[in-house]
C-alpha cells in the first residue's frame, strides 16, 4: 500500500527515528503506524514509550476542589479559537463545579444535572453549540477523594486559574495541615504534569501495555545471541525498568532529579510528624488519545480544480 506523509510525519514525531527508517518500517508494517512503532524499537531505532505532549482536539481541561474531593473535567470544542471564547470558559468552569456535586464519574448523570443558571447541563452545552456555531462535548470526568487531608489541583498552560490543557489532581491522606500538603501537593502536580505516569504503582500498570512492552523486550534480547536463561533475565529487568519509569510513586522525582516520589513523600511526612500517604492522581491532557484528522489545505484545493 503506498505510505502517506503524514504517517511518516506522525511516526517521526512518536519515535524519533529518521525519516528513511519510519518510510521502510511502514512499508514493512503495511501502514500499520502502531505495528511500525514496535518495529523501529525492537530495532533500536526508537526512544522508548516516547510520550506525545501533541493535542489532537481543541477544548479545556478544568478542576475544581473543595477540600479533600476534587475532579477534573475535559470539554472538548473544534478550535482553539471557541476554547478562549469567555461562554465556553464559563460553561467549563460551572461544568466542573456541578461534576464535584456528583457521586459517580459518570458524563450522561453529569449532562443531565441540574445547572446553575437553570436548565440541565445538556440543555446549556446544546444552547453553547447553536449560538456559538461549533460542536462541543464534555468527553471524560474523573473523580479523586480522601476521608482525611487534602486534594491538591494544578494547571499546566493555563488560561484561567481553573481550566488550561492539562489539568492535575493529587489526593494526598493524612492528618497533616493544610500549609504541609497543599506545597507538597503542588510540587507532586507539576511533576505529574512533566513526567506523564501511567499509573500510582507498578501494579495498576495497564496489564496488555505490559504484555506488548515484555514482547519488544524479549525480542531485542533474544538478538543478543545468549542463552534462554539469560534473555528471560534481560527481559525481566527491561519490564522492571519500564515499571520503575512509569509508575508515579517510584518516578524519580523532576524538582531533584534522585529521589522516587515515594520517598518524597515519605520525608515530608516525617517532617510534619505525621504520615502522609499519595493515595492517587488525576493527569487529564487535552485531546490525549484523540486523533484529528489533518486537513491537507493544498491538495484539497488541487482536487476541487481538478473536479
Amino acid at each position: 500500500m503506498a505510505i502517506t506523509a503524514a504517517a511518516v510525519k506522525e511516526l517521526r514525531e512518536r519515535t524519533g527515528a529518521g525519516m528513511m527508517d519510519c518510510k521502510k518500517a511502514l512499508n514493512e508494517t503495511n501502514g500499520d503506524v502502531e505495528a511500525a512503532v514496535d518495529l523501529l524499537r525492537t530495532k533500536g531505532l526508537a526512544a522508548a514509550q516516547k510520550k506525545s505532549s501533541r493535542t489532537a482536539a481543541e477544548g479545556l481541561v478544568g478542576v475544581s476542589v473543595e477540600g479533600t474531593k476534587g475532579v477534573a473535567v475535559e470539554v472538548n470544542s473544534e478550535t482553539d479559537f471557541v476554547a478562549k471564547n469567555e461562554q465556553f470558559q464559563d460553561f467549563v468552569a460551572k461544568v466542573t463545579s456541578v461534576a464535584l456535586q456528583q457521586s459517580e464519574d459518570d458524563v450522561e448523570a453529569l449532562l443531565a444535572a441540574d445547572y446553575p443558571a437553570g436548565g440541565t447541563v445538556k440543555d446549556v452545552l446544546t444552547n453553547n453549540i447553536a449560538t456559538i456555531g461549533e460542536n462541543q462535548a464534555i468527553r471524560r470526568m474523573k473523580t479523586v477523594a480522601v476521608s482525611s487531608g487534602l486534594v491538591v489541583p494544578y494547571i499546566h498552560n493555563a488560561v484561567t486559574p481553573t481550566m488550561g490543557k492539562i489539568g492535575v489532581l493529587v489526593a494526598l491522606e493524612s492528618t497533616a495541615g493544610a500549609d504541609v500538603l497543599e506545597p507538597l501537593g503542588k510540587q507532586i502536580a507539576m511533576h505529574i504534569a512533566a513526567a506523564f505516569p501511567l499509573a500510582l504503582n507498578a501494579d495498576g500498570l495497564d496489564p496488555e501495555l505490559l504484555a506488548r512492552e515484555r514482547a519488544i523486550a524479549k525480542e531485542k534480547a533474544a538478538e543478543s545471541g545468549k542463552p534462554d536463561n539469560i534473555v528471560e533475565k534481560m527481559v525481566d529487568g527491561a519490564i522492571a525498568k519500564f515499571a520503575k519509569e512509569n509508575a508515579l510513586l517510584s518516578q524519580t522525582f523532576v524538582m531533584d532529579n534522585k529521589t522516587p516520589v515515594a520517598q518524597v513523600v515519605e520525608q515530608a511526612g516525617k517532617a510534619a510528624g505525621v504520615e502522609i500517604k499519595l493515595t492517587e492522581y488525576v493527569r487529564f491532557q487535552l485531546g490525549e488519545g484523540i486523533e484529528k484528522k489533518e486537513e491537507d489545505f493544498a491538495a484539497e484545493v488541487a482536487a476541487a480544480v481538478a473536479g
